[in-house]
């Protein structure tokens, strides 16, 4: 694997955790939000990672990412951003401005415990891909000056 690729594949890792961390976010910004209906309640957001190939790195704007006789995969793009199914949390709060007919008011499927684990592996995975792509920098720099004197 070259030091281009090395790059190639943490810049796109670093791409998809900050979506991560952005859908994180939005999730814990909400985390107390209500409505007085099912379909007017915010729901949890995850976002849906794949592996990319050479071909489609390139079609990403990676322009340095070479052929890797491997077959792996070299890079991660975000396909999508699905809305969580789990139950939503209705509670009986008659007394709520927000209370539907029949004193409901509904709160959002997020979990705060679940979201900030979450938000921890995003920002540790990006913060190793920085890692990475500066012992490859390091790397490059060295190779320069092995012939100097």
């Amino acid at each position: 694997m070259s030091i281009s690729n090395i790059f190639a594949i943490s810049g796109s890792a670093m791409s998809a955790q900050t979506v991560r961390l952005n859908t994180v976010a939005s999730n814990m910004a909400n985390v107390d939000s209500v409505a007085s209906s099912a379909d007017q309640t915010y729901r949890a957001r995850k976002p849906v990672f794949s592996q990319m190939m050479n071909d489609n790195m390139k079609n990403y704007g990676w322009s340095n990412a070479t052929i890797d006789e491997s077959g792996a995969g070299v890079g991660v793009k975000v396909d999508a951003i699905v809305e969580s199914d789990a139950p939503l949390q209705p509670r009986y709060e008659p007394d709520h401005p927000m209370a539907n007919e029949e004193g409901y008011v509904f709160y959002p499927n997020v979990n705060p415990m679940e979201e900030m684990a979450d938000m921890m592996s995003a920002s540790r995975s990006f913060q190793t891909n920085v890692e990475i792509m500066n012992s490859a920098k390091s790397m490059m720099q060295k190779m320069l000056t092995l012939g100097q004197v």
